[in-house]
């Protein structure tokens, strides 16, 4: 009898390390997505005035990306991006959609979420969406089994920029009362600035919560953050902090969410078992002066295909796995860390095509090359504006927003963002970040290179530019 107990005893414990390892392998995922934070809206990519401890420890113990690009410089192409690994082109999105729009992300879709979900781990969304305002069309019918935040960005509501409620004569004012939604369900609405205030804190919260609840379990949580993006509130406990004014303030109480995580992950003593990414969906909006954020002297900013518009910050954290203090600048799109992760935790990748690419070897010191050299800067509906190659990028013909036209706003109110004609031009990112010397004269071969690219792009996705249609675009989702 005391062998038999002994043998039960040891197969139990060998299930329980088995069952240990197991979960050990298979990582905890965060992501952190901010809401229109330029590349230079923080201290670790160059931001001064407005402190950022927890971005800063973030990328002491991490790694920080110098050449990370959202794939679209708007809201809800970079979110369709992010969780499905594509071009956003590939999936039919374009702009950022309205409360009406009759289109969203298609449920034949599969996302980070929906992935890692039939992989064991526990999901959860928090923040803004953005990629369809009803059911079917929200984060609970994409893999994630809790959702509590907003359908669609926070201006998307009956109010004018001095906080006030305007009637339906105006354009803004038709909007409808901006609700807040726990799963398909509206459980309150944000209907002034002192509520909007309360996002932040409440997010970072549920955020903790939630790290607790599945302390025991792989989990993925993906943490929409709604600000910087206008109309900027801060908590009480934040307003006037900043010598920045209300920019620095609403900055530093989304420093103090990160902390508040890595305290959490800290706490539980999953930090080393959890990789944390902490990026952001777009440039900044620079026609709101004081109330956007910085480029770090990129050119131009958001709803641009200029790198104002497509570069952002992102900190990757991953103790004993990804070297700390390490600073990387290979090329990297927000599509590709769909497939890092779904290689880092050992989940099958999406049926349909994808267009990211695996950086788990770069990001844990295997290979110091990355495998992407080669990136596609779409915008508008399918217009193909440029290519990026390696350390060069060309730019093609188009109409672009410019927010150089005249000054930018004040204190919540927009400036002028006029459109403005481009004209074809060669950049060499490596020695003009700015985006400012036409260099197309002095290398003709690197002109032609990136055409090949680029003719390869209009025969898989189109181009409007070109009036090429593209083979393999899929349909977006149909609101009824």
């Amino acid at each position: 009898m005391k062998r038999l107990l002994l043998l039960i005893g040891m197969l139990t414990s060998g299930l329980s390390m088995h069952a240990q390892d197991k979960k050990a392998s298979r990582p905890n995922v965060i992501i952190i997505n901010m809401d229109d934070m330029g590349y230079g809206d923080t201290e670790p990519y160059g931001m001064t005035g407005i402190p950022t401890p927890n971005f800063n420890r973030a990328a002491k113990e991490g790694m920080r990306l110098t050449h990370f690009n959202a794939a679209q410089a708007v809201c809800s192409p970079s979110r369709a991006a992010l969780l499905t690994g594509c071009y956003p082109t590939r999936l039919s999105l374009a702009h950022a959609l309205s409360p009406e729009a009759k289109t969203a992300l298609s449920t034949s879709e599969e996302t980070i979420a929906s992935l890692l979900k039939k992989a064991g781990y526990k999901t959860g969304m928090l923040g803004k969406w953005h990629l369809g305002s009803k059911a079917p069309y929200l984060p609970v019918h994409f893999g994630f089994d809790s959702f509590y935040g907003l359908p669609y960005s926070h201006d998307m509501w009956p109010v004018g920029y001095d906080g006030k409620p305007l009637d339906s004569s105006t354009y803004r004012g038709k909007y409808p009362r901006l609700p807040l939604l726990e799963g398909d369900r509206v459980v309150a609405y944000n209907d002034n600035l002192e509520d909007q205030g309360k996002l932040t804190g409440t997010l970072t919260k549920k955020a903790v919560d939630f790290i607790s609840s599945h302390k025991n379990e792989p989990f993925f949580l993906y943490l929409a953050q709604p600000m910087p993006h206008v109309p900027l509130a801060a908590s009480a406990a934040f307003r006037g902090k900043s010598e920045q004014g209300l920019f620095g303030d609403v900055v530093m109480e989304l420093d103090w969410s990160v902390g508040q995580i890595m305290k959490r992950l800290d706490e539980l003593k999953l930090s080393e078992n959890t990789i944390l990414i902490i990026t952001s969906d777009n440039g900044p909006w620079l026609n709101y002066g004081d109330h956007a954020g910085s480029s770090g002297g990129l050119r131009e900013g958001k709803g641009t295909a200029w790198d104002g518009g497509t570069r952002v910050p992102c900190i990757i954290r991953w103790p004993g796995k990804i070297a700390a203090g390490s600073v990387n600048s290979q090329l990297m799109v927000n599509i590709d860390l769909l497939p890092t992760i779904v290689s880092i935790t050992k989940a099958a990748l999406p049926k349909n095509r994808i267009d990211g690419m695996d950086f788990s070897s770069l990001l844990t010191g295997k290979t110091e090359q990355g495998p992407r050299t080669v990136f596609y800067y779409y915008y508008d509906v399918n217009n193909l504006k440029a290519v990026r190659y390696q350390n060069w990028k060309l730019v093609f013909p188009h109409s672009s927003r410019t927010y150089t036209a005249g000054l930018p706003g004040k204190n919540g109110y927009p400036g002028p963002a006029p459109d403005a004609p481009v004209k074809m031009a060669l950049y060499n990112l490596s020695h003009d970040p700015g985006e400012q010397y036409d260099v197309q004269a002095s290398y003709p071969e690197i002109v032609k290179k990136i055409e090949g690219y680029a003719e390869e792009a209009r025969q898989d996705l189109g181009d409007d530019l070109t009036k090429r249609i593209g083979a393999n675009r899929r349909p977006a989702g149909k609101v009824n």
